[in-house]
């Protein structure tokens, strides 16, 4: 089943209209005709299901075929600051954050970061960067879509370390103990939490920075004997993290 993605006043209605891109590749690409099923939500929970009740000339008019359902906020966000990597490899790291449940990602220009971003070209980056997600958890299946931050220099990035109720990075450096036994500490359990997980840049941080970073409380973890790339390391941490915020949520006879 086809999951297109409206806006939070749309997916409230019994019946509503697609149009444009999102009507074309129903139409064209899916072959959609009246009674294909199409799931709808709005990013920020609710989910529906609708039917093609009518194909028009560029557009497509769905009628709900049952009612609202809104997810339940999870008890923890999580939160990736990452350093921008070039070229796909960005891309690549959004959709599989996606994938991983991230909520927010906050693209950051270290001083050994090689991606630098300013201005239009800045904007137009993360409007792309938001359509990625966005694509991602249409194909996963998400109720909840994350936000992709603009990009910003490292110094501005304090005031959301210290936001989060947990913060971990990945570190080179000696006093990095393993994850796992910081992650079985937290309580997935208890509301209102923020996790963020912590990347740099090819280079690693500078010793400024990671001082920057531990001071707003941060536990620097090892990740194992190999240096990864940044792209990895956030799977790495996204993926443990999810192990854990779901580590009481198992369905029965798993």
């Amino acid at each position: 089943m086809y999951r297109q993605q409206v806006s939070p006043e749309a997916i409230r209605q019994e019946r509503l209209t697609l149009e444009g891109p999102e009507a074309h590749h129903l139409l064209h690409v899916l072959r959609a005709v009246p009674g294909t099923e199409v799931g709808a939500f709005d990013g920020e929970g609710h989910t529906r299901l609708y039917h093609v009740a009518e194909a028009l000339p560029g557009a497509l008019v769905l009628e709900a075929k049952q009612p609202l359902f809104s997810a339940k906020d999870p008890p923890v966000r999580t939160v990736l600051f990452a350093c921008i990597p070039k070229g796909e490899r960005m891309d690549w790291m959004l959709e599989k954050a996606t994938e991983l449940g991230v909520s927010e990602i906050v693209p950051v220009m270290s001083a050994r970061t090689v991606v630098r971003l300013e201005g239009k070209q800045a904007a137009a980056k993360q409007a792309r960067w938001q359509r990625i997600v966005e694509s991602a958890a249409r194909q996963c299946g998400a109720a909840f879509v994350p936000t992709v931050l603009p990009p910003v220099p490292f110094k501005e990035t304090v005031a959301r370390m210290r936001a989060c109720t947990t913060l971990i990075v990945a570190a080179l450096i000696p006093q990095a103990g393993p994850l796992d036994p910081v992650l079985q500490g937290l309580d997935p359990d208890r509301p209102g939490q923020v996790w963020g997980w912590w990347c740099g840049p090819e280079g690693d941080f500078t010793a400024e920075e990671m001082r920057t970073i531990l001071g707003c409380g941060a536990v620097p973890v090892t990740l194992g004997p190999l240096i990864l790339r940044v792209e990895t390391a956030a799977v790495y941490g996204l993926a443990a993290m999810g192990c854990r915020r779901h580590a009481h949520h198992v369905p029965a006879g798993h």
